[in-house]
């Protein structure tokens, strides 16, 4: 029986420092005969119940370091991980997919349960190189040094040190002298850092470029469709950039000028383009922000405050901004104990209050998925399934803004942000993620171009009703904000494809509330060995990203932007 280590929030079950018994342990599956179905099931078994307490201890290590990145013996800890355990990892991983997938019973095991599992088996012993295993040591390396970088960054604001994202959330002041001062603080950051953001992105598109050679690929971007198993092709993603660009921007502009009228201004500066229109943050304290998110999900669903209640008292929230804390927000699951993690890293505003009902919505879905189907494989995670309930979960909780925002007048201004954001994330990852296939199917590009190609993709999408005379290169650079482009390439389309999801949810809430919401809960606890498509449509939805679905839930949107006006 291995001891437990015991933490606050996540348990450790195996001892990663110890590298020989690690590997003993996986090693020992390998050796275990299988003349049956029943002993590839039970083999199966075994190895999960192995590998979810390896998860949990690295997950919990990363979160440790995610919250504290200036502490030396967590940073070790955590970059033993990366550096030993994950080789370890990925050199075992693709022996044991070997000898499930050279199991004469493989074929032979039910397919609604097990077919999702071999087809990524399957395509994970076509893309292993053991040449690559060093690149991606390195390439986490690099994404560790990103996170230190943006952990320590600080400006400086009426004469005191604040972290970065307490600038950030200056943007959604009421006063537009504060917004725009925020603003080229942002962007004078965003310059002293540009040199190491540079060489590091430089250095990650070299090795990504690599590894996909290696594996037989011409170029990443190929290559991480296949790792992601898609669901979907690279033409697919090619006609949702122009559907939306198509039907969604000159909706888009049509908001921008309403804004830009209630504003009382000519031009529409980048600084403008926030949510700017409450007279203050919604909160000032964390514990006023959980107060208040409790309360709105609780009238939403009883089900969905206990919760979130329940990891209040836990500590299983870390929402405070500080310095040495990574940046963004996430929410991750810890398959032993049965909880969730939200990391936020956020001072008071508008945004941080939404990315936590956000956060709170795929925390949700994970605590109906463990409490249902047990812990999610790593195989059986689909982005563009998970955020569709984060997502859902925004759309579901904008008739309760008055929780945070009472007067009327103030209360429309915040639901119209909450629209707003819904146009965004149509959107603003679609263009990021035009970005990406860019920049990995030219992998011999300069920093000089990448900064060009950011700004022309960002004036056909986010920037599109904005005047960016002058801040061409501001706006160029500030791509290296964006912690997907270094962390998690190419997860970022499936926030727009599942907002498209998430509006047919909002859709079924004004239509039937009670309704919508069991739907919701129904689809965040389906069986995730189905397809996209299939559970979606238990959560009484749509998984439809061509012209006609895109330019239908641009006009329902519309709708509800002129409903709340």
């Amino acid at each position: 029986m291995t001891k437990d280590i015991s933490h606050n929030y996540y348990k450790e079950l195996i001892d990663l420092q110890d590298v020989e018994g690690v590997e003993t342990q996986i090693r020992s599956l390998l050796e275990v005969p299988i003349e049956s179905i029943s002993d590839l099931e039970e083999w199966l078994k075994d190895e999960k119940e192995l590998m979810i307490k390896i998860t949990e201890a690295m997950t919990g290590h990363q979160v440790d370091f995610y919250r504290n990145t200036e502490d030396a013996l967590i940073k070790s800890t955590y970059l033993h991980d990366q550096q030993v355990i994950q080789p370890l990892l990925m050199k075992y991983e693709a022996k044991l997919n070997e000898k499930c997938c050279e199991s004469s019973y493989l074929n032979q095991l039910d397919e609604n349960r097990y077919g999702l599992m071999r087809r990524v088996r399957e395509s994970k012993v076509k893309l292993f190189r053991e040449e690559n295993i060093p690149l991606i040591v390195r390439e986490q390396e690099l994404c560790t040094k990103y996170s230190e970088i943006m952990g320590g960054l600080t400006v400086e604001w009426e004469g005191e040190e604040k972290p970065f994202p307490f600038i950030e959330s200056q943007l959604d002041h009421l006063d537009r002298a504060v917004r725009e001062k925020a603003y080229h603080l942002m962007m004078s950051a965003y310059r002293q850092i540009k040199p190491d953001m540079d060489a590091i992105m430089d250095e990650l598109v070299q090795l990504r470029h690599q590894i996909a050679l290696n594996a037989g690929f011409e170029n990443y971007r190929d290559y991480m469709f296949v790792a992601k198993n898609r669901e979907y092709s690279i033409q697919d993603c090619y006609d949702f950039h122009e559907n939306v660009e198509k039907h969604i921007i000159p909706a888009w502009n049509r908001l921008a000028d309403v804004f830009k009228s209630k504003l009382g201004v000519d031009t529409y500066r980048p600084w403008d383009n926030t949510a700017k229109f409450m007279k203050n943050p919604p909160y000032s304290e964390v514990s006023t922000l959980m107060d208040g998110v409790s309360e709105m999900l609780g009238k939403t669903d009883p089900y969905f405050a206990d919760r979130f209640d329940y990891m209040r008292e836990h500590g299983l929230l870390d929402l405070g901004d500080r310095k040495g804390k990574s940046p963004g927000g996430f929410c991750t699951p810890l398959p032993v104990s049965g909880d969730t993690f939200v990391f936020a890293n956020f001072s008071p505003s508008f945004f941080s209050l939404i990315a936590l009902i956000h956060e709170m919505g795929h925390a949700v879905n994970a605590y109906l998925e463990f409490s249902e189907q047990g812990p999610i494989e790593e195989y059986q995670s689909r982005m563009e399934v998970a955020e569709l309930y984060s997502h859902g979960m925004e759309l579901l909780l904008l008739d309760k803004l008055d929780r945070f925002y009472p007067e009327e007048e103030e209360c429309k201004s915040a639901q119209r942000e909450g629209l707003r954001r819904a146009f965004t994330m149509l959107f603003g990852p679609l263009s990021g993620d035009l970005f990406q296939h860019w920049m990995y199917t030219n992998p011999k590009h300069t920093a000089k171009e990448r900064d060009e190609k950011f700004f022309e993709i960002s004036k056909r999408y986010y920037l599109n009703p904005v005047d960016t005379s002058g801040l061409e290169d501001a706006i160029g650079m500030s791509w290296a904000g964006t912690l997907h482009y270094f962390q998690v390439p190419f997860y970022i389309i499936e926030y727009s494809i599942s907002m498209l999801g998430a509006l047919q949810i909002l859709e079924n809430y004004r239509n039937n509330p009670e309704q919508a919401v069991e739907s919701f809960k129904k689809g965040a606890r389906a069986d995730y060995n189905q397809s996209i498509a299939a559970i979606y449509k238990e959560t009484g939805v749509s998984f439809d990203f061509s012209e006609p679905a895109v330019k239908r839930m641009g006009e329902f949107l519309e709708k509800v932007i002129q409903d709340i006006h």
